[in-house]
């Protein structure tokens, strides 16, 4: 066992390997890889990256999905000493080289299907010094993933010695005043936060998670990567997650464990009507990122007898917050308590406690609260503050310490457990020939949670088209960014210095588009 406050993630994975080498770590497809079997191609390229001069404290890119390569390419990372910054594999060219270029990464490890992303984006990343790519690739100039790892086929990985409370990931999250910022998580906070949660769930190496998050989002990064290798487990990779295929994994592979967003519990609970699926085996499912609808909880947990668990936790905090108990009291509505060890208080504006029952804002304390944000110290001032971190989510707390969420970050949409901001995607609609005023938010959707829309007013006598801005969108922004529909409108509701109403536009917008759905 691990000590969750003084290891680092590749001393936890090498102790993992070393107690658990014959056991299967990840499973993908028809391919089963044993923790040995990884920690061969990791200590290779651990080789590979060295030689080429990845040096401790320098940042690294990696844009995966999920595969096997993920976990190589982490643990091999995190063994030279390299900070890791996991890129959205959903975002756009031009998202990916601001990331590249603000965390100042000097290495990328990417596969080969993400070709004509990289294309666009390396040359726009001259500070660059090396490129592997995995899979075949036309690319010039990078270094060949499977040419690395054969030729330092046989090298031991070995742990890089650098302190548990060093950044061990940026992941980078929107804000409401603009462009990303890199959360730095140590590993610390990483392990720490996995082995608490885990006193919730109580997983065992015998356990079989599913994996459907993304595994460069924080939810999937702690709760589907560093949780089953410190304890041991085997995941099951989905690259992409498709409702009939998930419930076909987890009758075959007979998954005990699973995490997801409510959406995908939606997906598969409507999906499971016909045929039949035998989901006897999953004994828990967390469900994350987003409220949790007490019809899919119900539903879910009345289709397949499997207890449902909601919890809550920002990217800053690593992220499990709390989450409701398999063993214990569960209140449907609430996040649950929170992690063992973790210490939550609800203020005012003036960061005044409130007592039980009002609402105010969440902040937590704990080992899990990350660095700062990555060359902001502003935002990371504001953000923590006299050790507890902010969350902008308002909540209140029961009498037995259980978290409800009231709203969160007021201006955030969430598109099937994706961030949007608003701010972001404004950013970009301005840049639209003829475009005055825009103002986005979302509207209830039944399948994703939430649908963008945008409401925007023209200059006078420009003719811009709906369809334009959609158009630019889709060119400069992930897709599930993208609106989903935009409203030409004559004025939008203002304050009187100006600024746009927000929740009036989020009002008008279900008024407006309630009646069509």
């Amino acid at each position: 066992m691990v000590d969750p406050l003084n290891a680092t993630l590749d001393e936890m994975f090498l102790a993992t390997a070393r107690e658990h080498g014959e056991r299967t770590a990840v499973i993908l497809g028809e391919r089963r890889v044993t923790y040995r079997e990884l920690a061969g191609a990791v200590g290779a390229l651990q080789a590979g990256l060295q030689e080429l001069g990845v040096r401790p404290g320098d940042r690294l890119s990696m844009l995966f999905p999920n595969t096997p390569q993920f976990h190589v390419a982490l643990f091999a990372a995190q063994a030279c000493g390299a900070e890791v910054v996991p890129l959205n594999c959903l975002h756009s060219p031009a998202e990916l080289t601001y990331v590249i270029t603000d965390s100042e990464s000097r290495w990328l490890l990417a596969s080969s299907v993400f070709d004509d992303k990289l294309a666009a984006v390396i040359p726009q990343c001259p500070n660059l010094q090396g490129i592997v790519v995995a899979g075949e690739t036309a690319l010039d100039g990078v270094v060949s993933w499977d040419a690395v790892l054969h030729r330092h086929a046989g090298t031991p990985p070995t742990p890089s010695g650098r302190p548990a409370t060093e950044p061990a990931i940026l992941i980078y999250t929107s804000g409401t005043t603009g462009k990303p910022k890199g959360a730095m998580l140590s590993h610390r906070n990483l392990i720490w936060d996995a082995d608490a949660a885990d006193k919730v769930l109580g997983v065992v190496p015998e356990d079989i998670f599913l994996v459907p998050l993304p595994l460069f989002h924080a939810y999937g990064f702690t709760v589907d990567l560093v949780l089953p290798v410190l304890r041991g487990s085997c995941a099951v990779l989905m690259p992409k997650f498709a409702a009939a295929q998930a419930l076909e994994l987890i009758e075959a592979h007979r998954v005990t464990v699973m995490a997801a967003v409510p959406t995908m519990f939606g997906l598969m609970l409507r999906t499971a009507r016909d045929p039949d699926y035998d989901l006897s085996s999953l004994r828990v499912a967390v469900s994350g990122g987003a409220a949790l609808p007490l019809e899919i909880m119900r539903g879910f947990e009345e289709r397949f007898g499997v207890h449902m668990l909601e919890g809550y936790g920002p990217t800053e905090a690593a992220p499990v917050v709390s989450v409701n108990p398999l063993h214990g009291v569960r209140k449907p509505g609430s996040v649950g308590p929170p992690i063992p060890g973790l210490e939550v208080k609800v203020v005012d504006d003036d960061g005044n406690p409130l007592p039980v029952g009002e609402v105010g804002e969440l902040c937590v304390r704990g080992p899990n609260v990350m660095l700062g944000y990555w060359n902001d110290p502003e935002m990371t001032a504001q953000a923590i503050r006299d050790g507890w971190l902010h969350t902008g989510d308002l909540a209140r707390l029961d009498e037995d310490g259980y978290i409800y969420i009231v709203d969160r970050k007021k201006d955030m949409v969430i598109v099937g457990g994706m961030n949007v901001y608003p701010r972001e995607v404004e950013d970009v609609i301005y840049q639209v020939p003829g475009v005055a005023d825009a103002a986005v938010v979302g509207v209830p959707s039944g399948i994703k949670g939430e649908d963008v829309v945008a409401f925007v007013t023209l200059q006078e006598g420009a003719s811009t088209q709906p369809e334009e801005i959609i158009e630019h969108c889709r060119q400069h922004l992930a897709p599930f960014k993208v609106p989903r529909e935009v409203v030409i409108v004559p004025e939008l509701p203002k304050t009187a210095v100006g600024k746009i109403l927000r929740r009036e536009v989020r009002d008008l917008a279900r008024q407006m588009l309630g009646a069509r759905r």
